[in-house]
C-alpha cells in the first residue's frame, strides 16, 4: 500500500468551517518514560505540544467538536489573539497530518492530529468552506 505513516491534509480540508482554540498549550506527556517527560516525534525529534480545539463545523455533535491538535515545534507555540470581547481565539494551521490508529477502549477507528505552526488566520478566509464553487457564490 502506498500510504505508510502521517498522511498529509490541507487546514481547509479538515477544518471547512475553520476552528477556535478553547484551551491552553501545554506539553505532551511521553506515556512511554518512566518519569514525567515531554513528549518528542519520533520522526523528527521535535517537542511535541498540545492544544484542544473546537471544530467551528455546525453539522457536528457536540461530542464530536472538540479535538486536540499535536504541534510539532522547538518552543512552546503562542495562542494567536482571540476575538474581540470574546473568549475564543480563532487559529489555523500549517503543515497538518493525520494519523489514523484504533482507539485501545472503544476498538473504534480514530485519529491524532498533528502541525508543525499555528497561526492567526489569513485576512479574507474567514467563512470559507473549502468549496471555491460555493464561497464565491
Amino acid at each position: 500500500m502506498a500510504l505508510q505513516g502521517p498522511i498529509p491534509i490541507s487546514f481547509e480540508l479538515l477544518f471547512p468551517h475553520g476552528c477556535y482554540i478553547v484551551g491552553e498549550v501545554t506539553a505532551a506527556k511521553d506515556f512511554d518514560a518512566k518519569r514525567d517527560t515531554q513528549a518528542k516525534d519520533k520522526l523528527t525529534g521535535l517537542p511535541v505540544w498540545q492544544v484542544p480545539v473546537m471544530d467551528a463545523d455546525p453539522s457536528l455533535k457536540a461530542a464530536q467538536k472538540t479535538v486536540t491538535v499535536k504541534i510539532l515545534a522547538e518552543v512552546q507555540p503562542v495562542v494567536p489573539p482571540s476575538l474581540p470581547g470574546l473568549p475564543l481565539a480563532p487559529a489555523e494551521f500549517d503543515g497538518l497530518e493525520v494519523k489514523p490508529y484504533v482507539h485501545q477502549a472503544t476498538g473504534r477507528l480514530a485519529y491524532s492530529i498533528s502541525a508543525r505552526v499555528m497561526r492567526a488566520p489569513r485576512t479574507g478566509t474567514a467563512g470559507k468552506t473549502g468549496n471555491a464553487a460555493k464561497d464565491a457564490a
